[in-house]
């Protein structure tokens, strides 16, 4: 089920052209709708052009959030954003309501790379939740951060939406660095941050609440044998017994990575309910408006 952009944006301008303009479908009622949860990482989504270690342009934010109406998302879990403005860029505000950690951090310095000429900015998590969908916001997990402004805290929220159980979801984006074995540099940082991820995990499995972990881990959980998953997928409670929603399936976003590190993770309620998952893909030879893609999941 890979849907591609240049498709997406083919149908788009053909409905545009067509006179007159067909009547919008009716959306199904709440409770006969599929819930659609997705993440993307957004590469230093900056909230003025030309800014941030990613400079964009205004088309290409029209871009972004063209691939976000195309996912037609009820929640997405998103990453390296600088502000809520920054994120209203890309989620449309009639559509979403943005949420973000509440972490200030510290960015400051030069990017280096292709672009040393451009100063840092903030890197945040949060969630653009659609319009109409009740939800509730915990407190953020700082306990991610180990006590460095420069990580990032989770963002935990619960949403309600109509005719659906509720759902609790955990936005993160974790250490980079350390995607596969022990040995890296950022490996002491990441397994540091893992026992507070599964104490977070192992709380919410006791609840009479499904949920499910979303966002940048940084990690191939998919590999076999990895130590993390192993840590965190151990039954204990019973509904710590998780759900890789990428399992089985290999990414096509970049050709140089054969495994995910963006993952939807979820308890063994709701990922008894996983109807589909799947990657949107940039077109072949075409713009990457970031150095990730989203990837989604449907629940019954």
């Amino acid at each position: 089920m890979i849907r591609t952009i240049a498709a997406l944006a083919l149908l788009s301008a053909t409905v545009a052209c067509s006179t007159p303009r067909p009547a919008p479908e009716a959306r199904p009622p709440a409770a006969a709708r599929p819930l659609k949860l997705a993440s993307w990482n957004l590469e230093f989504l900056a909230e003025k052009d030309g800014t941030g270690c990613q400079p964009r342009t205004a088309a290409d934010y029209q871009a972004m959030r063209a691939i976000v109406d195309g996912l037609d998302a009820d929640v997405i879990a998103f990453q390296e954003a600088e502000s809520v403005k920054a994120a209203e860029r890309v989620f449309d505000p009639a559509r979403y309501t943005i949420v973000m950690e509440e972490r200030a951090g510290d960015p400051s310095g030069t990017c280096g790379g292709r672009h040393p000429e451009q100063q840092f900015i903030r890197q945040a998590v949060g969630f653009a939740i659609r319009k109409g969908i009740a939800f509730e916001r915990r407190p953020d997990v700082t306990s991610l951060m180990l006590g460095n402004p420069q990580l990032r805290s989770g963002v935990d929220i619960t949403i309600r939406p109509d005719g659906s159980a509720p759902l609790r979801l955990l936005g993160i984006h974790l250490k980079s660095g350390c995607f596969s074995g022990t040995d890296g540099n950022a490996c002491p940082i990441l397994l540091d941050q893992i026992p507070k991820l599964e104490a977070w995990i192992d709380d919410a499995a006791r609840s009479p609440t499904r949920f499910a972990v979303l966002g940048d881990w940084n990690r191939r959980l998919a590999l076999a044998g990895d130590p993390v998953w192993k840590e965190i997928d151990d039954a204990d409670p019973a509904n710590a017994d998780l759900r890789l929603a990428d399992d089985g399936t290999p990414p096509g976003c970049d050709p140089r990575y054969d495994s995910f590190i963006d993952h939807i993770v979820l308890d063994k309620r709701a990922g008894d309910a996983m109807v589909t998952f799947n990657e949107t893909h940039y077109p072949d030879g075409g713009e990457h408006f970031s150095d990730h893609c989203p990837i989604m999941v449907t629940l019954k």
